[in-house]
């Protein structure tokens, strides 16, 4: 790639927007790893204690999925629920949190899932699951600490860490904490089934900001398959680090693997010293060295 410009946007002629450059910027060479595997015990310990809700049922209805994803079998919630009937629908939100606000009538109008203002409840997640075959990628989604908006995952004003979260996850809030960020707008832990896949998607609409959002995604394991593409497939890249930061205008989605996987996504604003190690100046500097690693307990 060329240069990137300022925020460390590429050209994209390797058909990713990327980091400074790269497709994604492998950042194991910045950070102490070296908790992880105690943290990987109590993660799995402390989802025994939690209960995780589903997400990602609806990606073809946001439009975020690459077109490849459109002309699959999987089922979309938003497909799903705009084609129930009258008592199908009333049936459907008798396990929303406040049915009476809804009117079977009126059911085109509803917007339901992720991004409105009806989320699903789990009942209705499994419901759609159960009764209408409804492919929810993420089985696993536990907010340790949760946004309010996708617009506001950077930013920490007013945040704080799940009192639960707190209760069950303490070494890893710890460790979290002690990341290189001046502030945290959204962490959770994203888990996929064995079996399961995340299909090819993006997060952000490339042109909605000229900057790269700051993120670090942990992955204990690296087993999690992971993947970086183009939107025609025409270039895939597996991403095998136990942290990274990738630009999440590029598609991306995970392999199907015969095993449970998570990882974590932390969200927020990079400390000004673990900015310039990372070469983040105005214009981004792409030469991202091996540095000696951050230690983060």
């Amino acid at each position: 790639m060329n240069d990137p410009g300022p925020g460390g946007l590429s050209d994209g002629r390797q058909g990713f927007h990327g980091v400074c450059g790269r497709p994604f910027v492998d950042l194991e060479p910045y950070l102490d790893l070296s908790p992880l595997e105690a943290l990987h015990e109590e993660i799995c310990w402390g989802l025994c204690h939690v209960e995780p809700e589903y997400t990602g049922g609806g990606l073809k209805t946001m439009g975020v999925c690459a077109e490849p994803v459109m002309a699959d079998p999987y089922i979309d919630y938003g497909d799903a629920i705009a084609a129930l009937d009258e008592e199908g629908f009333r049936r459907f939100v008798s396990l929303a949190e406040n049915p009476r606000i809804f009117d079977a009538r009126k059911r085109q109008v509803y917007r339901f899932g992720d991004e409105t203002h009806n989320p699903l409840t789990p009942a209705q997640a499994r419901y759609l699951k159960l009764r209408h075959g409804v492919y929810f990628p993420w089985k696993v989604a536990y907010h340790l600490l949760e946004n309010d908006r996708w617009e506001d995952k950077h930013q920490g004003a007013g945040k704080s860490f799940r009192e639960e979260a707190l209760r069950v996850f303490p070494r890893t809030i710890a460790y979290l904490r002690a990341l290189p960020f001046q502030e945290i707008g959204r962490c959770l832990i994203f888990g996929l089934e064995a079996h399961d896949h995340a299909p090819l998607h993006r997060d952000t609409e490339p042109g909605a900001t000229d900057t790269v959002g700051h993120t670090i995604t942990l992955c204990p394991l690296a087993d999690k398959g992971f993947y970086l593409s183009t939107p025609g497939l025409e270039r895939r890249l597996e991403v095998r680090a136990r942290a990274y930061w990738f630009n999440d205008m590029d598609y991306h989605g995970v392999e199907p693997r015969p095993w449970f996987r998570y990882s974590i996504r932390v969200d927020g604003v990079f400390q000004a010293d673990f900015q310039r190690r990372l070469g983040l100046g105005p214009p981004c500097a792409g030469g991202l060295g091996q540095q000696p690693p951050l230690r983060v307990r």
